[in-house]
């Protein structure tokens, strides 16, 4: 174990899959997806999406929360709240100055931008909500937990496109380890199905076009995988430095111990083949977390369900980890949630070392025989292992890898 390595206790989860760490993990060893036909993107060419169910924001915000607050935000303070209530801490007792919070953010705002463009174009200016910029912009979903819990230190969002919730935390373990932090609440949100931005993704030809059976869409290294299904959520974390977890008697669910970031620097969108890049960021992380190849027992796959990015994925795997390593990914349930995917990933990478089972890829029926990895499939897998990695890449060559080693 690094000696760097910091104790992960408390974890939020809002997801396709329901709200709640413990929702999320059931539907995820069941291995059933939660991609449906969705009525908000009718009439596009590709009509599917995994979006969380139905979600109350007033009664499990405050008040008047549906009308202040973006989704992704919403997303954010609910899972938020469910991490900080489990890590045990008291925001009433904490040194908030001590409490920084680091969330990637891919996006942001958009559901609030396309309502109020639209009563722009039928109302005028004078209909347009005077709360849309603090709706919009990325930074606000970090803020409103601070507003929330008392976090005065280093407040901030990370954007680097479906990396942005790993890139996150992988900050968080800087602000702890140099001093500048006692506490981190850290993760990612996105809350981004408007069809704007359904219609992009399908015009550049990443979607799943199963719309005729979505629940079969979101396939992971499956041999017939057509593209991803577009979901949305959050993932939150708790961190802190090992020995002031233990001070105050806290569970510890896990640790992160590494943190490894680069860039392909080969396409705006297209991952390397070669998967240079991604090898630099999983050993970097590896390194970090002062910990061998031979050593890591899971990998928490970026997984999307796209033909390239699959592929890619496990041509490094196999060379840089090798062929031991039990593989899943979660996107297979809980479909893509662009900027907060590897934050909803690190949580259930951080599930799967407490509690010794990986959850199956959903809906790989058939691997794809180029991708020569142990994929987890069709059923929960007990294991042993004491180190995973859990893997994220993004647009403009961006990839993100965290390093966890199993809790007391």
């Amino acid at each position: 174990m690094s000696p760097g390595a910091v104790a992960v206790t408390g974890m939020g989860l809002v997801t396709a899959a329901g709200l709640g760490t413990e929702e999320n993990w059931s539907r995820a060893c069941a291995g059933g997806s939660a991609a449906a036909t969705d009525p908000a993107l009718a009439g596009l060419p590709v009509d599917i999406s995994c979006r969380v169910p139905p979600f109350d924001a007033d009664a499990l915000i405050g008040r008047r929360s549906s009308m202040t607050l973006d989704r992704f935000t919403q997303f954010a303070m609910v899972a938020a709240a469910e991490a900080v209530a489990d890590s045990g801490l008291d925001p009433q007792t904490w040194d908030g100055a001590r409490v920084g919070v680091v969330l990637g953010v891919g996006i942001g705002g958009l559901a609030s931008y396309d309502a109020q463009q639209r009563r722009l174009d039928e109302q005028g200016p004078w209909a347009v909500s005077p709360l849309l910029l603090p709706m919009l912009i990325p930074n606000m979903a970090a803020g409103h937990i601070a507003l929330r819990f008392g976090a005065q230190g280093p407040n901030f969002v990370t954007a680097t496109a479906c990396a942005s919730g790993a890139t996150a935390i992988g900050c968080a373990l800087g602000l702890l380890r140099g001093g500048t932090c006692d506490v981190v609440i850290t993760g990612g949100t996105e809350a981004a199905i408007v069809p704007l931005l359904v219609a992009g993704f399908g015009r550049m030809g990443a979607l799943s076009r199963r719309t005729g059976e979505p629940a079969a869409a979101s396939r992971p290294f499956d041999a017939g995988r057509d593209g991803f299904v577009i979901g949305e959520g959050s993932g939150i974390m708790v961190l802190e430095r090992e020995a002031d977890a233990r001070a105050r008697g806290a569970r510890i669910r896990g640790r992160l111990a590494g943190y490894g970031a680069s860039d392909d620097a080969h396409h705006i969108t297209r991952p390397d083949p070669e998967g240079a890049g991604v090898a630099r960021a999983i050993s970097a992380a590896l390194d970090d977390a002062g910990v061998g190849a031979a050593e890591v027992g899971h990998v928490n796959a970026h997984g999307t369900s796209t033909p390239l990015n699959d592929a890619a994925e496990a041509r490094v795997l196999r060379r840089v980890i090798g062929d031991h390593a039990a593989v899943t990914s979660t996107k297979g349930v809980v479909g893509h949630a662009l900027g907060a995917a590897g934050a909803i990933e690190a949580v259930f990478t951080v599930l799967t070392l407490e509690r010794g089972v990986i959850p199956p890829t959903a809906n790989l029926e058939k691997q794809d025989p180029e991708i020569e990895l142990d994929i987890v499939a069709g059923a929960p897998r007990p294991h042993t292992a004491e180190v995973a990695i859990s893997n994220s890449f993004g647009f403009g060559g961006q990839n993100a890898v965290l390093a966890f080693t199993a809790g007391a």
